[in-house]
């Protein structure tokens, strides 16, 4: 299935118009023009730059996040500044590459500042997928509807392989996806605001993504 066209059904029918940024024809030794790089929490910088990788599905141009420090809270952050929004969909191509602590791939979205945003990640070490809110620096956990009290849920993740981790959000309700299959669903109110969107990683783990698609109601 085409990337973004199960978002698109799930996400009918108030998709207005939306974005793929496949990071394709960008200078490698130049500045990314249109995010802004930041971290949750101590820790050493975060280091993302544009790299080839020519097993990408949209080759070979990814956006990687390159440094490998162990501090366990610490959360890279890649914001894309184009786009604010409350509603909408989110989805991306990763490729978890090392990392000892951990092997992880975000998605954020209604995104305030580096302490306070909602991300749903991907880990390739635990094989699960949890969604969780980071409210003032403190990441918390937000169970799936009808089993709350669970940690995300059990998931194949496949480590130096490309997957897809999706993101549907709506008022309240956010679907999770996985190489576009539906997982689970999630209720909460903390951030209703519109905010900006963008990709996470944790601790060491070197990750790669790739055609990071935003759809905007």
């Amino acid at each position: 299935m085409k990337q973004g066209l199960l978002l698109a059904l799930v996400l009918a029918p108030f998709v207005a118009f939306g974005d793929v940024v496949d990071f394709e024809g960008l200078d490698t030794n130049a500045p990314l023009q249109g995010w802004s790089f930041t971290k949750t929490n101590g820790g050493d910088p975060p280091r993302w730059e544009i790299a080839i990788d020519r097993t990408s599905p949209m080759q070979p141009q990814v956006l990687a996040q390159v440094s490998e420090d162990r501090t366990s809270g610490r959360f890279p952050l890649a914001v894309y500044e184009a786009t604010d929004t409350a509603n909408g969909a989110l989805s991306v191509r990763f490729k978890p590459i090392s990392g000892r602590v951990d092997q992880a791939a975000g998605l954020v979205w209604r995104y305030r500042d580096e302490n306070n945003y909602y991300i749903v990640r991907a880990n390739a070490l635990e094989n699960n997928v949890v969604l969780y809110k980071v409210e003032n620096g403190g990441r918390i956990p937000l169970g799936p509807v009808g089993r709350s009290d669970d940690y995300g849920v059990q998931h194949p993740v496949p480590a130096d392989q490309w997957s897809t981790l999706g993101v549907v959000f709506d008022g309240d309700k956010f679907t999770v996806l996985f190489d576009e299959k539906p997982l689970f669903e999630v209720i909460d109110a903390t951030f209703t605001q519109a905010g900006k969107v963008g990709l996470w990683t944790k601790a060491d783990s070197v990750t790669y993504f790739d055609g990071f698609e935003i759809q905007e109601r």
